[in-house]
């Protein structure tokens, strides 16, 4: 690539260090930032630095935030009684455009992990369970993913509030819709088995 000057390398360099990006794609997104308006390419530098220095986590449920409290919890439509837990914001995203859950959430930034050296202290459990403690909820749900260490977190977490007046339930897992038993991983189909409901 010694074809290109330094500034291009460079941003070649930098870009692809995006998650998904790799030298080829890195290589099309730099011509191609060559080739937009000055604005656009200033618009985008703009954007960079403003995420960086203004996106926060929300100071109540640790979701992405430009102010201290985020748009669902500062929201009073939604219901301050039900809080859903996430192991990250993509799945509270994901809950979101669903367009399912009308309660609040809180955000662990991880999961339990030992193997990984992640443990109760490395992700939002203390503050959820202070959330508990101060009231108001009536009922948790856990929203983790159901590969090993999503089960571990929900299960540790649902001992933790044991012992306070709050239900705690787990959303439901099993076969996708249109899904082909045939096809699916056999701690899907136990699952699905074991969480099966009379219609």
């Amino acid at each position: 690539m010694s074809y290109y000057p330094p500034s291009v390398l460079n941003l070649i360099q930098q870009l692809s260090r995006l998650p998904g990006i790799g030298e080829k794609t890195a290589e099309r997104l730099a011509m191609h930032l060559l080739r937009v308006p000055g604005r656009e390419a200033e618009a985008l530098a703009r954007g960079i630095l403003n995420v960086r220095e203004k996106v926060r986590l929300c100071s109540r449920c640790f979701a992405l935030s430009d102010t201290d409290i985020c748009g669902i919890c500062s929201n009073p439509a939604r219901d301050a009684s039900q809080v859903c837990v996430v192991e990250n914001i993509a799945e509270m995203v994901a809950i979101e455009r669903a367009g399912g859950f009308a309660g609040l959430y809180h955000v662990l930034q991880g999961v339990l992990s030992p193997m990984d050296g992640v443990g109760p202290d490395d992700i939002r459990v203390r503050e959820l369970v202070r959330r508990v403690r101060e009231g108001g909820v009536r009922e948790v749900v856990l929203a983790t993913g159901t590969h090993l260490e999503g089960e571990t977190t929900a299960a540790f977490i649902a001992e933790r509030l044991s012992a306070y007046p709050v239900r705690v339930s787990r959303i439901a897992s099993g076969v996708p819709l249109g899904g082909d038993l045939r096809y699916v991983d056999q701690v899907t189909l136990k699952r699905a088995m074991e969480t099966r409901h009379v219609l």
